[in-house]
């Protein structure tokens, strides 16, 4: 058993780092006009208010910090119910695209209402919507569902 369990880690962990980057990345393509040390800024405004976005290298770190923790905490939910969710749901790669519009859905209506990142006001821009939408698809929820579901089937 320890050995599963260190296996279970161990693709959590490159889970957690392989998701985090591609998100990371997929942000950097998605806002290219904005600097990298600037979203990361404003990721670590969640915790440490509009303060953040004047802060330094630190601030930076922190944001890359709280990143790659929402991506091992993605990570490690969906890893615990994988076996169940593939039982309803069938199909890994369906799984990864429900698992992507979830984290989405949390994401934006029960984690950021809850932080200190500045509030947007006025008209939602259909198009970066879906550009946000299809990015948590295609860099964290299929990648975690693909990845659960190599570590499973070789336990079975």
């Amino acid at each position: 058993m320890p050995n599963r369990r260190k296996s279970k880690s161990i693709t959590i962990l490159l889970t957690c780092l392989l998701t985090g980057t591609l998100d990371a990345i997929a942000a950097f393509l998605i806002s290219y006009k904005i600097p990298p040390v600037v979203i990361f800024k404003f990721i670590a405004s969640g915790w440490f208010g509009k303060q953040a976005m004047s802060g330094g290298i630190g601030t930076v770190l922190w944001g890359l910090i709280f990143h790659y923790l929402i991506a091992t905490i993605f990570s490690v939910v969906f890893f615990q119910l994988y076996p169940a969710v593939i039982n309803i749901l069938k199909n890994k790669y369906f799984t990864g695209i429900v698992y992507g519009l979830l984290i989405w859905v949390v994401m934006n209506y029960v984690v950021l209402p809850f932080t200190n990142i500045p509030k947007a006001h006025g008209h939602i821009n259909p198009l970066s919507l879906i550009k946000g939408i299809v990015a948590l698809i295609i860099c964290v929820g299929t990648p975690i569902a693909l990845m659960a579901d190599n570590y499973y089937k070789k336990q079975y």
